[in-house]
């Protein structure tokens, strides 16, 4: 496919049925967001692509397209609770570190709770990443827009791909390491919801037994069902870890060749020695 757009308004675009037509005329958002109209990146104009291409990849750019069905909190909770307690979801809860500085939000909360007195009992942690963009994902958004067609192509400059770099640096490695840190110390289980292609990009992580397990990794992936012509979100695997040995292979990089950082600070050193005092460097030497 020559272009990035895998689903514009909930929908792919080759889905010329009635209410992919309704959805995308009205930028209308199909999995719950806080109000019934996109508002990713602005308001008035949302960029309402929820996942792009990336190969044979559906890969999501938008966190509120995780919300299909809530079957994220669900699977949250069979995770972090017994069968049959009574359990909910609650969503952006603020966390604060041991001075009352906030240590930002948390996506979703699931919690159980007595039935009769209301009480809770316990609660677990829901963090959903989506994935940065690298480019320009608006101009190809744009001029679909323009004249939606199932037959669209486009091939412009700064073509948009997954940064999952980004996107682990930025994003998933400070918020294991604030809020996880806090959650862990509270002796209370996380749950982190990604898709199975951003999880490949990370180190090995060490598994280990559901019972000994302090993080469940929930790997989701977008399957076309043909019969409706849609994306739906589907659990592919649950990978279950520690938090410490988690913590650590994510935050500690693989080394580069040490030759390779010698020969740079080498040259650099030979560029700065190579201009003394008495052979200093003129303007136009510079330029």
């Amino acid at each position: 496919m020559a272009h990035p757009l895998a689903e514009v308004f909930g929908f792919p675009i080759q889905n010329e049925g009635k209410r992919a037509k309704h959805f995308r005329e009205n930028k209308l958002c199909p999995y719950g967001n806080k109000v019934p109209n996109c508002t990713k990146d602005k308001v008035e104009a949302p960029l309402g692509v929820c996942s792009v291409i990336c190969g044979e990849d559906r890969v999501i750019t938008c966190p509120v397209r995780f919300r299909e069905d809530w079957i994220i909190v669900e699977n949250a909770a069979k995770f972090a609770f017994d069968e049959g307690v009574a359990w909910t979801s609650l969503s952006e809860i603020r966390l604060l570190d041991s001075d009352g500085q906030s240590a930002g939000n948390i996506d979703y909360v699931v919690v159980s709770y007595d039935k009769e007195s209301g009480e809770i009992l316990d609660f677990a942690s829901v963090e959903v990443q989506g994935v940065y963009i690298s480019g320009n994902l608006r101009n190809s958004f744009e001029a679909y827009m323009k004249n939606p067609s199932p037959d669209f192509n486009w091939n412009g400059k700064n073509y948009p791909h997954p940064d999952f770099l980004s996107s682990s640096r930025k994003r998933l490695i400070p918020q294991m390491l604030y809020k996880g840190g806090i959650f862990k110390a509270w002796g209370k289980k996380q749950c982190v919801v990604i898709q199975e292609s951003f999880y490949k990009t990370l180190p090995e992580l060490p598994e280990v037994p559901i019972e000994k397990a302090d993080i469940a990794w929930f790997l989701y992936d977008l399957i076309l069902d043909e019969a409706d012509n849609q994306y739906h979100l589907t659990l592919v695997r649950t990978v279950y870890t520690e938090f410490s040995q988690a913590l650590n292979k994510v935050i500690t990089p693989k080394p580069g060749k040490i030759d390779t950082f010698v020969g740079l600070l080498q040259s650099k050193l030979d560029e700065k020695q190579s201009v003394s005092p008495d052979n200093p460097q003129s303007l136009l030497d510079i330029l």
